[in-house]
């Protein structure tokens, strides 16, 4: 059984991975670790707050662990709202209102193309990967279903005609970014380390 530290207080994000993880890795929380801190992001870019995130909690543990940082990348946004998705609203985080905005700076744009990117970094053994997750998609107009976070009410992923807010984990695993990445990552793993 090999632990990993993920540098995440969203108990959504810690659901998502446990769900596609092989049964020898055992993920536990920063809360879980016995950290009680938030990690600032204050980085422009995904790759450079993924990074920090992973790297504070290796500096604070010596821990294998990794960190994720995922952003709505909207064509006619010029790739906003992007690193900033989770406080594109301001503070304190409030999915809906996020939502609600974008849908807000939309109004009257054909372009709906969008992507979710994620990008987790892995310290393993004190070095540390990169991996990227793409999930090309689009904006609706309106909000549809109850399941999930952030954006997922309003962005139907290519290839289905459901919004990620009405699937169920198992369903939305097969088109998630998050998910494209970790697997990247499990493949690394694997390669490096025996059951």
């Amino acid at each position: 059984m090999h632990q990993l530290i993920f540098a995440t207080s969203n108990p959504n994000k810690v659901k998502e991975i446990q769900a596609a993880l092989p049964d020898y890795f055992h993920v536990i929380t920063m809360k879980e670790a016995g950290i009680d801190r938030e990690i600032p992001e204050p980085f422009p870019t995904l790759e450079e707050n993924s990074r920090t995130k992973a790297s504070t909690i290796y500096l604070l543990t010596g821990q294998d662990c990794f960190g994720e940082d995922t952003g709505l990348e909207v064509e006619a946004l010029n790739g906003a709202p992007g690193v900033l998705s989770a406080r594109y609203s301001g503070e304190p985080v409030n999915y809906k209102r996020n939502y609600e905005k974008l849908l807000a700076e939309m109004k009257g744009k054909e372009n709906r193309n969008a992507r979710f990117r994620s990008v987790l970094t892995l310290i393993f053994d004190g070095k540390e990967q990169q991996f990227e997750g793409i999930c090309n998609g689009h904006i609706i107009h309106e909000p549809r279903g109850n399941e999930g976070f952030g954006y997922d009410p309003v962005f139907i992923p290519e290839g289905s005609t459901h919004t990620f807010a009405e699937m169920g984990m198992e369903q939305k695993n097969r088109f998630n970014h998050r998910i494209k990445a970790l697997a990247l990552m499990i493949d690394f793993l694997k390669t490096t380390t025996t059951n």
